[in-house]
């Protein structure tokens, strides 16, 4: 025991200090990763699926194997949603917990069959006009418009003209040439422009229309 300098006994006091620290204390304040496995009805991996977390914003796209991990999540109730094209979409509350791993795996159901997409657009002009005419003729009308004609890759009329239901075509050097209509023989036919008969330079009345250019007539009329 040590000693004062006149020999009388010194008195120490000693103190301990402990510092404790408790499990999971610090853990409440981090933040929760979220994994999972998306699948279909029979097990199938859903390579590519969509998962999105809100109100947090994290988003994450599954892997080959259909697993995804989102990381550093705030703790407290998301909103889960999971899609994948063709399949019917998933949507639900999920409860991060910090500093621990919460795993959602989900089997997405096929989208029915019952869903419509309709897809409208103007009708051209033309084309709306070629249906009116054929609608009130007389007699079998066929319409070919300008618009129709022109949207098409048509070297020349008979290129053009052979689109149309009950023609077909004679072809030279793979362009058309010739025009025949409903299988009949070519002394059946008769071709007018302007109203004007055109005549045939050989001895049936057959006219060569590949010396016609598809951009230069307004519409052709098959009777």
């Amino acid at each position: 025991m040590p000693t004062s300098n006149n020999g009388s006994p010194l008195a120490f006091s000693y103190r301990a200090f402990y510092s404790i620290f408790l499990p999971g204390a610090a853990a409440q304040t981090g933040s929760g990763i979220l994994t999972g496995r998306i699948t279909d009805r029979v097990g199938g991996v859903l390579q590519g699926a969509r998962v999105d977390l809100q109100p947090s914003g994290a988003a994450a796209v599954t892997n080959n194997h259909g697993e995804y991990k989102i990381v550093n999540i705030d703790p407290g109730v998301q909103k889960l949603s999971l899609s994948f094209i063709g399949f019917a979409p998933y949507s639900g509350d999920v409860t991060i917990a910090a500093g621990t791993t919460t795993r959602v795996d989900q089997t997405l159901a096929v989208r029915t069959n019952t869903e419509k997409i309709i897809v409208t657009a103007d009708r051209p002009h033309g084309e709306a006009e070629a249906i009116n005419r054929e609608r009130t003729a007389e007699n079998i009308l066929q319409v070919l418009p300008a618009e129709v004609i022109t949207s098409l890759p048509n070297a020349n009329v008979a290129d053009a003209v052979g689109r149309l239901p009950s023609v077909t075509l004679e072809r030279d050097e793979g362009e058309g040439k010739y025009v025949q209509i409903r299988g009949a023989e070519p002394r059946y036919s008769n071709v007018t422009i302007d109203g004007v008969n055109v005549a045939s330079p050989e001895n049936v009345r057959q006219i060569k229309l590949d010396i016609l250019p598809s951009d230069l007539v307004e519409s052709v009329e098959i009777n």
